[in-house]
């Protein structure tokens, strides 16, 4: 995954391979090989290419060692993936202890509502990864039009739709005009 939205990232920057290779003093070759998932980049020509994309490192770092299904490229996921802004906390309620069976986690999340119960009761804590591939029907964060869901992912057809597991929460739809991001996929 940190290949392809390497690759993303350059071509969106309008930056050809050479004139990477050049900045970073990374071969080009090497460069082929890491877009094309192939190998890799160790942390050092990481943050070497961070810079020279003029994104944050800790950001694309996340994306290490992940891997995208075919169904997340042919839905666009990346498209969805914020690969140059980091999270704004504006209040931190406490510090808890991370499961070990959840040592991916970056934050833990405050459930605001029972649109997930039973899985979730509001109130209770999510634990987070952030730009973790979400698999169909599996449950992640997303921000949707400003607002944050914890919700089920579901590819269909042509379109995600974010749905809760209480029943009488409808789903959500997520169109190309809505400002959607994938936050990050939440440990059950």
């Amino acid at each position: 995954m940190i290949g392809n939205m390497i690759s993303k990232i350059r071509k969106e920057k309008g930056i050809t391979k050479t004139q990477l290779a050049k900045q970073t003093d990374i071969n080009i070759g090497h460069l082929t090989h890491i877009e094309k998932g192939e190998r890799n980049p160790s942390h050092k020509a990481l943050k070497e290419i961070c810079n020279a994309l003029e994104v944050p490192y800790q950001q694309l770092l996340y994306t290490y060692d992940k891997e995208l299904t075919e169904e997340q490229l042919e839905y666009g996921y990346l498209n969805h993936i914020s690969y140059n802004q980091i999270p704004a906390i504006s209040k931190i309620d406490e510090y808890i202890s991370c499961p070990p069976d959840f040592s991916n986690a970056s934050f833990a999340y405050k459930i605001p509502d029972d649109a997930m119960e039973p899985m979730f009761k509001e109130g209770s804590y999510a634990f987070v990864e952030i730009n973790a591939p979400i698999e169909n029907r599996a449950v992640g964060l997303f921000k949707l039009n400003g607002d944050y869901f914890i919700r089920r992912l579901l590819y269909k057809k042509d379109r995600f739709i974010l749905r809760a597991d209480h029943r009488e929460e409808r789903d959500m739809t997520v169109t190309p005009k809505d400002d959607f991001q994938i936050i990050g996929r939440v440990y059950i």
